[in-house]
């Protein structure tokens, strides 16, 4: 694996910490066979480093649950790779652990598989045709390669685990149930002689690791990234540090924004019980059950594709109503320009563990899904955490942020995020959206409701970068004199009627001009979307009287990013987004509000900033 060098940012930010070189050695362990610290982070040992001497085997640990329903406690099972000298020279190492449903494949992603999202919003959808059964993989002792280059050779050991009801794992997939919390922690008693492993799925002898020090750190992108954090929910005695990678913190919010049904980006009419068919490679002979009980009761009689109402069953799948259990160190990353994961699953945590005294560091880019901090960020937050060596990166910047156009090694270090100097500041909307309105700090004497119809054969891009349309209404700020920094989560509050009972309502913040042939993110600031059904409760719709407006407010997206000066910032309010939402027939008609409508915006600087970067030259 090549190593990218220390960035300036980060190696000055160590420099000050002045930690040498440690040897960490413990009788009767040799100097060769012992972990080495530099500079606060844990250093390649040659004795460490040779694949061919590596100790590797499989098991299954018990867990405490019955998840399968044949009246015995699921086995999960489990990979390990460790150093040859911690059965040769006793040498007790720490682990790094990943977990995972997805290491004996999937299914496919064929959208004649997923919802059709032809439907009108707040109808009963069509009917869907399951994905077809994945091939079961009968042996696997090697469950994966991930981490186990990287750690190996550094002191630590790796260990993987497959998802219940995933590979040779017993148990059924519950796409967010309390089984796959639970079934990460069993992996974590095992490694603090608290559960019990055997060397088969039924019976077999038992093993123990006596070879772990007991400290774990998780990590992972995606669906392994989230599995650290539902581990750590449960309080594991043992999980000490973990490091989600574009993690999904609530499948409420994958898979509905504010009420309304959204897609996440890229998989158009996927929703829980997709992705329960994407994963369920697990025994053939517990699938019928498994799909009968999780997929087609639990699931087709809670996810709810007609209302997109919260309800109990999204409740037990955000993690943020479990937090309280977290005591793990938290190094969390994303990118902000990640549409499938959002980056609002990153945020809403980070902030909920800052709030009660956990660890916490963030790792942002300006990219899409994936995408984990640089290895030294990683190495000095495992290496403190779970080595426990005293490297002082609890006094490190509280953010780590890659700039527009820079390196994802070299990512800038901020005091927090959102930038500590960033404030709201309110932005009201002037009359002309169906071609570009103004958008100012002061709200205009007289503004006139103005109309703007759906009509989804229309992209988002398409919208934003038309002079003129009846399918959107669009209000921009001055041209930018100087660069304005965003940083944080902007607001918006919209009061709104349409002609129908229900209707889509999407939000997009731009950078104008629109950049012909560009990536659509270079002009996405940040997005939202929401359902005016439920302006008065998440739980329950309230369907529209035609005509009659209602007022709701929510969050876009978090973000953090410079919009340079000659740019106009635009807020682009219209109903269907053909890329995330259902796709009803075109032809409902919306009115908004103006004086009822204004965004708040995270301004670095606050208003002072803005208005300097929207004054003209003189």
């Amino acid at each position: 694996m090549i190593v990218a060098p220390l960035s300036s940012s980060v190696a000055l930010a160590h420099l000050v910490l002045g930690i040498g070189v440690v040897l960490v050695t413990a009788s009767p362990v040799s100097a060769q066979a012992a972990p080495v610290f530099v500079d606060g982070q844990a250093q390649i040992v040659p004795s460490f480093a040779d694949p061919s001497a590596w100790i590797r085997h499989d098991l299954w640990v018990e867990t405490e649950f019955d998840s399968d329903g044949d009246g015995r406690l699921d086995r999960v099972h489990v990979d390990v790779t460790r150093q040859a000298q911690t059965d040769s020279e006793g040498l007790k190492v720490p682990v790094i652990y990943e977990s995972s449903p997805y290491y004996s494949g999937v299914g496919g992603a064929d959208l004649n598989f997923f919802w059709n999202v032809q439907q009108e919003v707040g109808e009963d959808p069509p009917t869907r045709t399951p994905i077809p059964s994945i091939r079961h993989r009968t042996s696997q002792p090697i469950i994966s390669e991930s981490e186990v280059g990287t750690w190996v050779p550094r002191g630590f050991a790796v260990v993987h685990s497959q998802s219940p009801g995933t590979g040779q794992s017993q148990g059924c997939p519950t796409v967010g149930g309390a089984n796959e919390s639970l079934a990460p922690k069993a992996v974590i008693d095992w490694l603090n002689g608290r559960a019990k492993g055997f060397t088969a799925v039924g019976g077999g002898e038992e093993v123990r690791a006596d070879w772990a020090t007991g400290k774990v750190g998780m990590t992972g992108t995606s669906y392994n990234g989230t599995l650290p954090l539902a581990a750590a929910t449960t309080g594991v005695e043992g999980l000490e540090a973990i490091i989600p990678v574009s993690p999904n913190t609530s499948y409420y919010h994958y898979y509905r924004s504010n009420g309304l049904v959204r897609s996440p980006g890229g998989y158009l009419g996927e929703d829980v019980d997709v992705l329960y068919d994407f994963i369920n490679s697990g025994y053939p002979e517990t699938r019928d059950f498994c799909n009968a009980t999780v997929r087609d009761e639990l699931m087709q009689g809670s996810h709810d594709r007609k209302t997109g109402d919260y309800n109990d069953f999204w409740a037990e799948r955000d993690y943020l109503n479990h937090i309280g259990g977290v005591k793990a160190a938290t190094l969390m990353a994303h990118g902000f320009n990640d549409w499938n994961v959002m980056p609002e699953h990153s945020f809403r945590i980070s902030r909920a563990l800052k709030e009660r005294g956990v660890p916490v560091q963030n790792f942002y880019h300006q990219g899409g899904h994936g995408g984990p901090p640089p290895l030294e960020l990683m190495n000095r937050w495992f290496t403190r955490y779970v080595y426990g060596v005293q490297n002082g990166v609890e006094n490190d910047p509280k953010a780590w942020i890659v700039r527009e156009g820079e390196d994802r090694a070299t990512p800038t270090p901020y005091e927090d995020y959102p930038n500590p100097r960033a404030t709201g500041v309110e932005l009201h909307l002037g009359s002309g959206g169906n071609s570009v309105g103004a958008l100012s700090t002061e709200a205009a004497p007289t503004a006139a409701p103005e109309e703007f119809a759906d009509d989804v054969s229309f992209t988002g891009g398409q919208l934003a970068s038309a002079a003129e349309s009846r399918s959107r209404l669009l209000y921009a700020t001055a041209e930018l004199t100087r660069d304005l920094h965003l940083s944080g989560v902007a607001t918006i509050k919209v009061r709104v009627a349409a002609n129908r009972a229900a209707a889509n309502l999407s939000v997009w913040l731009v950078s104008l001009p629109w950049t012909d042939g560009a990536s659509i993110t270079d002009n996405v600031i940040t997005r939202g979307w929401a359902d005016p059904q439920n302006a008065t409760s998440l739980r329950e719709s309230t369907p529209l009287t035609p005509g009659e407006f209602v007022e709701l407010e929510f969050d876009l997206q978090p973000d953090d990013q410079v919009i340079h000066a000659g740019q106009r910032i635009g807020l682009m309010i219209f109903s269907s987004d053909r890329e995330f939402t259902l796709w009803p027939q075109p032809g409902t008609r919306l009115t908004l509000d103006l004086k009822g409508t204004l965004i708040e915006l995270p301004v670095v600087g606050g208003e002072t900033a803005f208005l300097q970067a929207t004054r003209p030259i003189s």
